[in-house]
């Protein structure tokens, strides 16, 4: 049986009115009423941008938690793990594009050397506001999905060309050394435990993956996460068990074998240790 891990989307996981096009752009307020999934912990097979214009709220990638405000915008590549929590206020754009739509007009490494889509570098930019340079870009963007024209994807891929240019100068050359390598292999470590969570329990599984000793991974959480290398484990795994308890019919032992544990027994003690509740009990409370 294959397990049912995290979420990972694909642009068909998002209706267009119109025929299906390798790319998407939405108002951000009315993006997360028609797809409240989007509120919970996943990924994507594409890529995204988030640009706030309005309210706040909080992004979290990769374990990073960032702050949302007027300016933000956001880079995500495929396969990051990402979810927001918005005030009601909220408002901007979404932006998602498959990676050969872009690349068929913008071939060779652009896309790939952009420093916002790099790990060393944060996958945001926070542009001081008035902004009147990019904005404007995403509500072209906007504009042109929202009536679509004959070459509707060649101007649309123009547009989304000039946001990742002139967002490109916007970033720092070189990242800030230590904060952002601090950020870095925190990510890596987020990336490693959603690829691992099933099979690799312990600290020392996670720190030999990244080169580290296990107390220069727990020393690295603390600072920048406030919580233990060990604490990140256990709750990746226990937010995966109730989003199986919540969303799918499998019984308590079947979630334990596809969370990896052999003894659904030693899952129900896990679950209620580092959730406070049994597995059953949690399920009746949805």
């Amino acid at each position: 049986m294959k397990a049912a891990g995290l979420p990972v989307l694909a642009l068909a996981s998002f209706p267009q009115a119109q025929a299906p096009q390798p790319y998407y752009c939405e108002r951000l307020e009315t993006h997360i009423v028609r797809f409240p999934h989007v509120n919970v912990p996943h990924a994507h097979s594409f890529y995204l941008l988030l640009y706030i214009t309005a309210g706040t709220g909080t992004h979290t990638v990769d374990l990073v938690t960032y702050e949302l405000r007027p300016g933000s915008l956001f880079f995500l590549v495929p396969g990051q793990v990402h979810h927001w929590q918005l005030a009601a206020d909220a408002q901007g754009f979404v932006v998602f594009f498959d990676t050969d739509f872009y690349l068929f007009r913008y071939p060779g490494n652009g896309l790939y050397a952009y420093p916002f889509f790099d790990s060393a570098h944060s996958p945001v930019l926070y542009l001081s506001q008035p902004e009147t340079e990019i904005r404007p870009l995403f509500e072209q963007l906007y504009a042109e999905y929202a009536a679509p024209h004959a070459n509707q994807a060649e101007v649309f891929r123009s547009y989304l060309h000039l946001c990742l240019e002139l967002a490109a100068r916007h970033n720092p050359a070189q990242p800030a050394a230590e904060a952002n390598l601090a950020q870095q292999q925190i990510r890596q470590f987020g990336a490693l435990l959603n690829q691992h969570y099933r099979t690799k329990r312990s600290v020392s599984d996670y720190a030999e993956l990244l080169h580290l000793s296990a107390n220069h991974l727990n020393a690295l959480c603390r600072r920048v996460l406030n919580k233990t290398a060990s604490t990140l484990i256990h709750e990746r795994v226990v937010v995966e068990a109730q989003r199986l308890l919540s969303h799918s019919a499998l019984g308590v032992a079947q979630v334990a074998y596809e969370l990896g544990f052999d003894d659904a027994s030693y899952f129900v003690r896990y679950f209620r240790k580092y959730a406070g509740t049994t597995p059953e009990a949690f399920r009746q409370q949805r």
